[in-house]
């Protein structure tokens, strides 16, 4: 077996016209490996009889491995009964499709940076054609393109926005751009990534399309919305949501302590973190204002900010208590931009708009499946109390 093996191999070495050696040698020993695999699979070798065999071959299907050696032509067993897949050619992932789709086409179109230049050659992507890139991005944007535009069904009572920032080419200029997240939690407690925009800034126009667009797909009963402190937003989400506006505790934390000494900075943070602390919303007003009081002589400006936004920052303590952990700030929105800006960091500089969303919009997909295989993220339960909790107020209300 062994000697036929390298009879083979030498015989491809010795037919290959490109004098690429090394390369026809990875071929074969791929090849032989998957043969290999699938005679343990069956239970047989090709036309051997055996009592143990469980299937058939069915011929072959076509796959390319891209190698520092170049391109592999591989030839990928098919069963009658059952699949197989090779161990070393992973399934490719749509958000790696997108981020060489991107990478090609900034190679193709000449913009690409050094970085670029040298991803192309380290993933062995020499020779593209433009119709390669074409028939890739079109096949990566649809499957984005309804994820984004999907109907959103039922009620969502939590949304949270936020914006990263990402370079692209315009006009033979380097300008950046926002790229709004919007994640929702729906009546079933299921968190879900509801829509992305992209817009030359965050002002309230912006903003409000934006807006209008998840409402146009469906959203609807948001109850609370949380975000850093945007005007354009807030306005938006008065005039489209009607819902309570939560300010991000942690950012409002950090532009709070900007105007405190460093030496002072831990004991102000201290004292204002004790209202979070509290019991309830009234509770935690009435802290709120002692310690703006105890602070008004020394830090005038501190305590000018803790009277404007006492309203702002403590409106999730008006929901119930288990899921305050996670309506107070913006960090499960900013997790999620951190794993986008650690792909789009691989392009720096996006050659268009549409492959910013081809490759944002990629990333937003595959999180948003690993959601789906996760538990709640707020128990069914706390989330049909607060919705009977909501029924009997407006019962109370219509009576009155």
């Amino acid at each position: 077996m062994t000697k036929d093996t390298m009879t083979l191999l030498l015989d491809q070495i010795q037919a290959s016209t490109d004098g690429d050696f090394l390369r026809a040698i990875a071929a074969h020993t791929l090849q032989r490996l998957m043969e290999f695999e699938v005679d343990g699979l069956i239970g047989a070798g090709r036309h051997e009889r055996s009592d143990e065999r469980t299937t058939y071959r069915n011929g072959y299907r076509d796959r390319q491995l891209e190698t520092r050696l170049g391109t592999l032509d591989l030839k990928i067993p098919k069963l009658r009964q059952g699949t197989y897949f090779p161990a070393f050619l992973e399934p490719r992932k749509t958000t790696e499709k997108a981020l060489t789709a991107v990478i090609q086409e900034a190679w193709i179109q000449g913009v690409s940076t050094r970085k670029v230049d040298d991803l192309v050659q380290a993933l062995g992507m020499t020779g593209i054609s433009k119709s390669q890139v074409s028939a890739l991005c079109q096949d990566i944007d649809t499957r984005v393109l309804s994820f984004l535009e999907r109907p959103l069904d039922g009620e969502w009572p939590y949304l949270w926005l936020d914006a990263t920032y990402i370079k692209v080419r315009q006009n033979g200029r380097i300008v950046s751009i926002a790229a709004i997240i919007a994640t929702g939690v729906n009546q079933d407690g299921r968190r879900e990534i509801l829509g992305l925009g992209l817009g030359q800034s965050e002002a309230a126009t912006f903003w409000i399309e934006f807006l209008r667009g998840l409402v146009r797909r469906g959203l609807k009963g948001v109850k609370l919305v949380i975000s850093d402190a945007h005007e354009g937003l807030k306005a938006a989400i008065t005039q489209v949501l009607s819902a309570t506006w939560q300010r991000c505790r942690v950012h409002f934390m950090r532009s709070l302590l900007a105007h405190v000494p460093k030496s002072q900075q831990s004991v102000v943070s201290a004292a204002v973190r004790q209202v979070f602390v509290q019991p309830d919303r009234e509770t935690a007003g009435q802290a709120w204002r002692h310690v703006a009081d105890q602070l008004r002589p020394r830090f005038h400006k501190v305590a000018a900010l803790l009277d404007d936004a006492e309203h702002d920052v403590l409106a999730y303590m008006d929901y119930p208590e288990p899921h305050r952990s996670k309506l107070h700030s913006t960090n499960p929105i900013e997790r999620l931009n951190k794993e986008v800006k650690r792909r789009t960091n691989v392009v720096g500089i996006f050659p268009n708009e549409a492959s910013v969303r081809r490759l944002v919009g990629a990333v937003l997909l595959e999180q948003n499946d690993e959601w789906q295989l996760q538990h709640r993220y707020l128990t069914l339960e706390t989330m049909t109390g607060m919705a009977a909790s909501d029924e009997a107020a407006l019962a109370a209300l219509t009576k009155t």
